[in-house]
């Protein structure tokens, strides 16, 4: 760990904990991807959970999901283990397209409202209009950067508690990566909280209320971003190089 970095819990002072780990480890036989990780993510802020690949993020975001199990200790959305329960009050963008190709928009926002009651279709359709795509589009006939931003579109229309959005602006060109921290930020329920999984740091700096910097599968950093420059008199992405040597 680097010296005078923060890894204590995460500030609870927006009251309620939506997100917690308590020693969780998870590994793959001989492989550890998380160790130890003790972790609590207050609701309403945006919480960037950074590091460099193979860093573990994404192995905490299946965990999460309840698309892997702890080798030990403990994980929580809004106070329960994943479940049904937790997914229905989270909405999860993958770091892959996952709409299928055959399927027009239209059918899309169909599908996914049978699956989520808390599916917006208004806000759908408004952020799919800023886009100009047609209701009656083919995914397939689509580029692979609004695949990724109708991916993003459908999941931020949702009247979620948490949303976990991995690797959101990964290959987009500025222009894209602009349209979708917008989104980001403008369909963002008050209350709701974002864990924004990513290693491109200085795109999402502006809109982050608090980092988590992983490490080799540990917490080296968990601060508030504010915190982080009036204390530290640097930018969050300069604090990242140092941490790791970029």
């Amino acid at each position: 760990m680097e010296e005078g970095l923060s890894s204590g819990h995460m500030s609870e002072e927006s009251g309620q904990i939506i997100f917690e780990c308590q020693g969780l480890y998870k590994s793959y036989n001989s492989t550890v991807a998380l160790q130890n990780v003790n972790l609590k993510i207050a609701s309403g802020g945006i919480i960037g959970l950074l590091g460099p690949n193979g860093s573990g993020k994404s192995t905490l975001i299946k965990l999460a999901m309840g698309l892997l199990q702890p080798t030990m200790g403990s994980i929580l959305v809004n106070g329960m283990r994943p479940s049904p329960a937790t997914k229905s009050i989270t909405a999860y963008l993958p770091d892959v397209n996952f709409l299928p190709d055959w399927m027009r928009v239209e059918q899309v926002m169909r599908y996914i409202a049978d699956f989520f009651p808390d599916f917006r279709r208004d806000k759908a359709e408004i952020m799919l209009s800023r886009l100009g795509i047609g209701f009656n589009q083919r995914i397939k006939a689509l580029s692979k950067g609004n695949k990724e931003k109708v991916c993003l579109i459908m999941t931020m229309a949702r009247d979620a508690k948490l949303y976990i959005l991995d690797e959101p602006i990964a290959g987009v060109d500025p222009a894209a990566r602009d349209f979708i921290l917008d989104i980001i930020l403008s369909q963002k329920p008050k209350d709701s909280t974002i864990l924004l999984c990513t290693h491109l740091i200085s795109d999402i700096e502006p809109i982050l209320t608090h980092a988590v910097f992983l490490s080799r599968g540990q917490v080296v950093l968990d601060r508030d971003v504010r915190e982080v420059h009036e204390k530290e008199g640097k930018t969050l992405d300069a604090l990242f190089r140092e941490v790791f040597r970029w």
